[in-house]
């Protein structure tokens, strides 16, 4: 993984000092609210619903073991609410808090940044110092400007990659940030790109979605998408290259945000995202990001030109690590003990190892390794949240198995992509150890969702009970593979943080004289090959209570399992193939009856 240089690293501890010296000037009166509202935004702090939440960026998802550290100490030093104030969160939780709301923990986010929702803004500049010793900050993780740049959790380890999408993310990290031309854009701005057939990355539901391919004659460049994205008006990024040479994509990225900076719309937030603009000029968004970028080349000498030279000192960031090397050299020379070699051959006929196996580790370019996946999503645990004491047991995963280097994913768990194909049995007791080890990877349970209404100040509805509550009517491990692969996503508001849109099934927080109701969607896909192109979910009916959601999801896997159509000997029609086979009127009308049903017994 990059490793920050000593410009980097004097970058982020000035970075820190700055906004120590603003947080102090604020506090004693010197700064006004105005005034500082902008400045800690671009350093990740929020204030939420109860207390303030800070976001840290992981660049494409990367992370080490150090890192993992860090965050476990933030998580268990930090994350800590006044008693009052918890009290007082706890009693707003009305007639859906069932649970304790989490404390001392982290929650990884759809965009593979880290959020911890209970810090003090008093605390707010020893923890940027803290997070700057491990080479982490919060800096344009929120404000209108080029946020985080998200990438396939299997950059670089995946066989059906084309191409490493990694270095070129890192050079956009570091030419995109405190950019003075785009610090101020119209709406925030997202950018993924993927190397691999498999669109793990979802590129189509970006501002910009970029994707490695080759042309012809087996030149490298990018298909670029401009003006997807989700919220209030989902959209599919429109392809306005098919293929641009890699190394003009900076000269091209500044020419499509120049051009929204000029003409996207400032006097209305609704309508001011990227996608507006693309979708209300059409072709001549498109002439117009041509004629600059011709400018740019042409005129300026194409400034922002990638030279081979610095592609590879940058893909050189990004060899396997050297501790691989180191610990394939100690394997090799170490014959195992007889107690280690009998434990492995009793976890090899394990069922649930088995089932694991199926669902959490993948194919890896290497022939040797390995790429494992470790689940967060278990009974009464947030989707994406993980306590102190996990992420720590996680670190410690990290080092022993994956050479210290590990990767956040878009479903909000996460990736060890370095783990030898001989220490599976051995990873898996450890993850099991430490209730890891949930083989639900693609399945129902594996849901996405957004801290919604318990923490989030702009969530129309709660989010965590509904999905605690679907995590328990499902842990039979036998039922969920029967039913198969299902992305079930929920956000807390139209703003789309837990990707309902893009969900097989979404469900939608929304408001109803001042309650709390849910609308379901069906038919989603964030354009992985499993799911089929991306598009959004369509709306089923009239909205559901908290307590009829369940019932309603439940009822709608019934009609899918009496209805799909079976394949070949790998398995059925998956639910978002039969969604799409025979429309939505027997979903809509299964799930209708059952909200009829409970409102007669209740």
């Amino acid at each position: 993984m990059y490793r920050y240089t000593e410009f980097d690293r004097a970058f982020l501890r000035q970075r820190a000092a700055q906004f120590r010296d603003q947080l102090e000037r604020w506090s004693d009166g010197r700064l006004g609210e105005d005034a500082f509202r902008p400045l800690r935004l671009q350093n990740g702090w929020y204030v939420q619903r109860h207390a303030p939440m800070l976001r840290v960026a992981v660049p494409y998802g990367e992370v080490s073991s150090a890192q993992l550290r860090v965050l476990a100490r933030i998580a268990r030093e930090y994350d800590d609410p006044p008693a009052e104030v918890y009290a007082s969160a706890m009693a707003a939780q009305g007639q859906l808090g069932t649970t304790r709301l989490p404390t001392h923990c982290a929650h990884f986010t759809t965009r593979t940044n880290v959020q911890f929702n209970w810090i003090p803004l008093s605390k707010a500049a020893d923890v940027m110092d803290l997070l700057a010793t491990v080479d982490m900050h919060g800096i344009q993780t929120s404000g209108n400007c080029i946020r985080n740049i998200s990438c396939d959790e299997r950059a670089g380890v995946t066989p059906d990659e084309i191409a490493d999408p990694r270095p070129f993310a890192e050079i956009m990290r570091q030419w995109t940030t405190l950019h003075p031309e785009f610090a101020f854009l119209p709406r925030k701005f997202k950018i993924a790109i993927t190397g691999a057939h498999d669109d793990r990355a979802a590129t189509a539901w970006h501002d910009v979605g970029l994707e490695l391919v080759r042309d012809a004659a087996g030149e490298l460049g990018f298909r670029v998408r401009v003006g997807g994205g989700m919220g209030r008006t989902p959209m599919i990024g429109t392809v306005i290259r098919a293929f641009l040479p890699w190394h003009q994509i900076m000269n091209y990225i500044e020419a499509i945000v120049r051009v929204y900076n000029q003409y996207g719309r400032r006097d209305n937030k609704y309508k001011a995202r990227i996608k507006m603009l693309v979708k209300a000029e059409g072709q001549r968004y498109i002439d117009e990001v041509e004629e600059e970028f011709r400018q740019i080349v042409e005129r300026d000498g194409g400034p922002h030109t990638i030279p081979l030279s610095e592609l590879e000192r940058v893909r050189a960031c990004f060899e396997p690590p050297a501790a691989l090397a180191q610990r394939t050299a100690s394997r090799d020379a170490a014959e195992p003990s007889r107690a280690t070699a009998t434990a492995t051959a009793s976890t090899a006929t394990t069922p649930r190892y088995a089932r694991w196996l199926e669902r959490n580790v993948a194919a890896h370019k290497a022939p040797s390794l390995r790429i494992v996946t470790l689940s967060f999503k278990r009974l009464h645990q947030a989707p994406g949240d993980a306590s102190a004491e996990q992420i720590e047991r996680v670190a410690d995963l990290v080092d022993r198995f994956s050479a210290g280097e590990a990767r956040v994913t878009h479903a909000q768990n996460i990736v060890l992509p370095w783990v030898h194909e001989d220490d599976l049995a051995a990873l898996w007791e450890a993850a099991s150890q430490a209730g890891l080890a949930s083989a639900n990877v693609d399945l129902l349970t594996n849901m996405i969702a957004c801290p919604g209404g318990d923490f989030c100040a702009l969530a129309n509805a709660r989010s965590l009970p509904i999905a605690d509550a679907i995590m328990e009517r499902y842990q039979d491990l036998d039922e969920l593979e029967d039913i198969g692969e299902v992305d079930l996503h929920i956000s807390g508001c139209i703003n789309s943080c837990g990707h309902h849109h893009s969900g097989h099934i979404g469900i939608l927080g929304v408001d109803k004289d001042g309650a709390e109701w849910y609308q379901i969607t069906l038919g989603g896909s964030d354009g992985t090959l499993a799911s089929g192109v991306a598009q959004a979910g369509k709306v089923i009916g009239p909205s559901f209570s908290a307590s009829e959601v369940p019932d309603a999801i439940e009822a709608m896997l019934r009609v899918y399992r009496e209805t799909r159509q079976p394949l070949d000997s790998t398995g059925a029609e998956k639910f978002v193939d039969t969604v799409r086979r025979v429309g939505l009127e027997p979903f809509k009308t299964a799930a209708n009856a059952a909200r009829a049903q409970q409102r007669s017994l209740a």
